[in-house]
């Protein structure tokens, strides 16, 4: 698959937006990771009415892997925007750790107390908020994960930022048309634990078996844990390790940043390709330089306002999570339900030398 194909296909799903903040960091489960990680079907919610009228007053909690961090911020400001325009109150909470698990689970235990009537978590583990969250669904509460997936029966609809098996095999397909299909290359990825990073690497692999990657070898996954100095040490341990390393593929926005940043100040800013899962704002000036060719995302503020709009849907009845069943989404138009309560936000968006200029998030 040529880039232009990708670009094209991918283009619809992002639009220009002026958000200040620079992304930073990007986790999470996608579509068909749920099916591959666990299987099973979305927790049953009982019946939905499509004519129900939207509820006014509600309080949706959006729980993201970890606050402050400058990704889940603007993904969350668009979950913000989507659920005070339907007339309901928002609220953030969540650890400042992304691998803060048992924080994560004490504050779906705090947002049951308080009684909301919706949580849209981002999962830092598929099973370990499981307990907590089913309790909060006996109670009442409806449930929405977005970016990074529980198990299927731990919630009632996942906002998926696009298919795994996309999402794992562009990337692949990006770094080998910028190697020539020929070389060493090794990935970059956040934790070990995570549910989104794992399900690509794994198409990534698949997509490696191809009989055009037979000159192309993967030596190594590396991981940074989402943290800029340890993915920035991880890039310049790979290269002297591994000292012919043809490109680096990076499926989180902090380790493609990292190792940017690394390799631009570098005797391989060039020669070592880069790509994966980045921002504009954080990569246009690598872009630039010369030091990223290509790398592709989706929009975040675009996927926490879908996640809002699904908790609303889901906490007025007009959705219970089961497949085929609508629902609006406000200037994102509508969406379906797929099997296993997955709603998928749409395809990823390349960027380049040639587009980079016109996106601004």
């Amino acid at each position: 698959m040529r880039r232009s194909t990708l670009r094209r296909t991918g283009a619809a799903v992002a639009a220009v937006t002026s958000l200040a903040l620079a992304l930073t960091a990007c986790g999470g489960t996608t579509k068909s990771d749920v099916k591959k990680e666990s299987g099973g079907a979305a927790a049953p919610a009982g019946e939905a009415d499509p004519d129900a009228p939207t509820k006014k007053g509600l309080t949706v909690g959006f729980l993201p892997k970890q606050v402050n961090n400058p990704y889940f911020t603007t993904a969350d400001k668009g979950g913000q925007k989507a659920v005070e325009a339907l007339g309901s109150t928002f609220k953030e909470v969540g650890p400042t750790s992304a691998t803060d698990t048992a924080g994560q689970v004490s504050y779906v235990n705090t947002l049951t107390q308080q009684q909301v009537d919706a949580i849209a978590v981002s999962a830092q583990d598929p099973g370990a908020l499981c307990t907590a969250l089913k309790q909060a669904m006996k109670n009442g509460i409806k449930v929405v994960t977005y970016d990074s997936d529980t198990t299927p029966g731990c919630r009632n609809v996942f906002i998926s930022q696009a298919g795994a098996e996309d999402l794992g095999r562009t990337q692949i397909q990006l770094l080998a048309e910028q190697i020539g299909f020929k070389g060493e290359i090794a990935i970059l990825s956040a934790a070990q634990t995570a549910t989104n990073q794992n399900l690509w690497i794994d198409y990534m692999k698949d997509e490696l078996k191809d009989p055009k990657y037979k000159d192309v070898k993967l030596v190594k996954v590396a991981y940074g844990n989402d943290d800029a100095q340890q993915s920035f040490q991880q890039t310049q341990g790979l290269l002297q390790e591994y000292p012919k390393l043809a490109g680096i593929v990076s499926p989180t926005t902090v380790g493609i940043k990292a190792a940017a940043q690394y390799l631009s100040g570098s005797k391989y800013k060039g020669k070592v390709k880069l790509s994966g899962l980045g921002t504009p704002n954080d990569l246009r000036k690598y872009v630039k330089n010369g030091t990223v060719e290509a790398f592709e995302l989706w929009d975040p503020a675009k996927l926490g306002a879908l996640a809002g709009h699904a908790s609303v849907a889901l906490a007025s009845g007009q959705i219970s999570g089961e497949e085929g069943q609508t629902f609006e989404a406000g200037d994102l138009g509508t969406y379906t339900i797929g099997k296993d309560g997955v709603v998928s936000l749409g395809k990823p968006t390349v960027f380049d030398q040639d587009n980079i200029d016109d996106f601004a998030f």
